[in-house]
């Protein structure tokens, strides 16, 4: 008896010279470069780089003393830190071009059920990326300021450096945008195998404490900014567990891929 047909490999015959590869990639970049081109451009004519600023300042210079304002202890600082903020706005706005041109690279060596992984995970990461950023300037911001100018002394003007405040809110935008990725991590270890989902339930407690500690380190000396960040932490993680759950559900490779799959990886 002749042994069934094994299940084809749905990669079989895509497989393209390595030059092919790099000047594929080479063209994504620059498409790349040109989307982040464009809306640099766009943004400097609108709504101009010196408006970026003062709308990135706006939470810190509502909560300064009346007639205070920050000031550039730096000769270039007027012109290089509205430069930067702008530059920065610019790719955020073109995430999605770029987002684009990362999966059109990536997806034609994936096998199906690794396309329905990667894409969810792409995205919702780059969602809560943006809503961690969101959460950490729309409320942290006002409420961090307005509880830090309530200790200072009537004895000193506040007049925070410009440059030290787009330092302080990178830092604060990339602490909070990396917090809310929590569920994002918790999915893909729970997928790959390396935790199960009881293991991630029986750790809740450690997490919680870890999560605080975290806060600690990486927010300012206030305990506001702290919970801001600790809380939600901790609600994503149980969000994540939950969204684990769904996720190996329905990412699992099919029987006939899976046998393909590891073949081929045995052949590499």
């Amino acid at each position: 008896m002749s042994e069934p047909d094994k299940p084809r490999d749905e990669l079989e015959g895509t497989e393209a010279p390595f030059v092919s590869h790099l000047v594929e990639l080479r063209d994504r970049l620059i498409r790349v470069f040109i989307a982040v081109g464009v809306a640099f451009g766009v943004l400097m004519v609108w709504p101009g780089s010196g408006p970026l600023y003062d709308m990135l300042a706006s939470p810190l210079v509502a909560n300064l003393p009346a007639g205070a304002t920050m000031i550039a202890t730096n000769v270039i600082s007027p012109f290089m830190v509205p430069l930067k903020i702008t530059l920065l706005a610019a790719f955020l706005l073109a995430l999605p071009v770029v987002l684009y041109q990362v999966w059109a690279f990536v997806a034609p060596g994936l096998y199906s059920h690794e396309k329905k992984m990667v894409l969810p995970l792409v995205v919702s990461s780059t969602l809560l990326f943006f809503l961690g950023v969101a959460f950490c300037y729309f409320f942290v911001f006002g409420q961090v300021f307005k509880f830090i100018q309530s200790f200072a002394p009537k004895s000193i003007t506040a007049a925070p450096d410009i440059e030290a405040y787009l330092s302080f809110v990178m830092s604060m935008f990339i602490a909070f945008g990396a917090a809310f990725e929590v569920p994002v991590a918790v999915v893909v270890l729970a997928r790959l195998g390396v935790v199960t989902i009881e293991q991630l339930k029986k750790w809740r407690g450690y997490f919680i404490v870890g999560a605080f500690v975290v806060a600690a380190i990486i927010t300012p000396p206030d305990v506001v900014s702290q919970l801001a960040l600790a809380i939600p932490m901790v609600l994503l993680y149980e969000f994540g567990i939950w969204c684990a759950k769904l996720f190996i559900k329905h990412t699992k490779a099919p029987e006939g891929a899976a046998e393909a799959e590891t073949k081929a990886d045995g052949a590499a």
